[in-house]
């Protein structure tokens, strides 16, 4: 399979086009999953002209098999459960509990890092976009549309570069609108779409963020 972006930075200047219906508008942020999704949000908040933060949410993975997910927990501890794969795997409570745990962990421990003590943006009534580098389950996007709502906001639009047909059919359940300009029907995994897929560090993350914030500042000054 060939890719279809050099790196995220390209998939992320090319989902971008089809969003600029939201370019300059005043109720519009822009929030990246960690952390891959980060490098992609960043590149639709330039092009939009909007500020972007961050939403974290981590993918539970399956005791032994941790790439497959069998559900997902956000920030505010909302969590979005994939009980056929939970079935299907023979995951004890205990094991999901421990999993659940763990990840949460990792979550509230990530939020401190990336927003240099920062507090949250405001959402309600804001136009969300919701960004990540690619779907596979889309359980984490999921979760993360789902605990948004909380937040009310006046629309979540969850985009991506690429996804599966049938995730983005799942998703469209939970999302007021989503983007995905690539929908293969043979799916595989994300990082087959990329020709760099490397990992995308804290420190990466953090130096977006606040390049992101100087932006802000100086589209606010012009």
């Amino acid at each position: 399979m060939m890719a279809v972006f050099r790196d995220r930075a390209e998939a992320g200047r090319e989902l971008a086009t089809h969003l600029m219906s939201y370019a300059d508008k005043s109720d519009v942020i822009v929030l990246g999953l960690p952390r891959g999704g980060v490098p992609v949000a960043y590149e639709v908040a330039a092009a939009l002209r909007a500020p972007l933060d961050v939403y974290l949410v981590r993918k539970l993975g399956v005791p032994g098999y941790p790439e497959v997910a069998m559900g997902a927990v956000a920030s505010d501890g909302s969590c979005v459960v994939n009980e056929s794969t939970v079935d299907a795997a023979g995951v004890t409570v205990e094991a999901f509990q421990t999993e659940l745990v763990h990840e949460f962990g990792e979550l509230k421990r990530r939020e401190a890092a990336y927003r240099d003590d920062l507090p949250e943006p405001a959402l309600t009534g804001k136009r969300v976009i919701l960004v990540d580098d690619g779907l596979a389950t889309g359980a984490s996007m999921y979760s993360a549309v789902v605990a948004l709502r909380q937040r009310k906001p006046a629309e979540i639009v969850a985009a991506v570069p690429v996804a599966p047909e049938e995730t983005c059919r799942w998703l469209a359940q939970a999302a007021d609108r989503v983007v995905a300009p690539n929908q293969p029907h043979f799916f595989g995994a994300v990082g087959y779409y990329y020709a760099n897929f490397e990992q995308v560090g804290d420190e990466e993350v953090r130096r977006l963020l606040r390049e992101a914030r100087r932006n802000s500042e100086t589209w606010k000054a012009a």
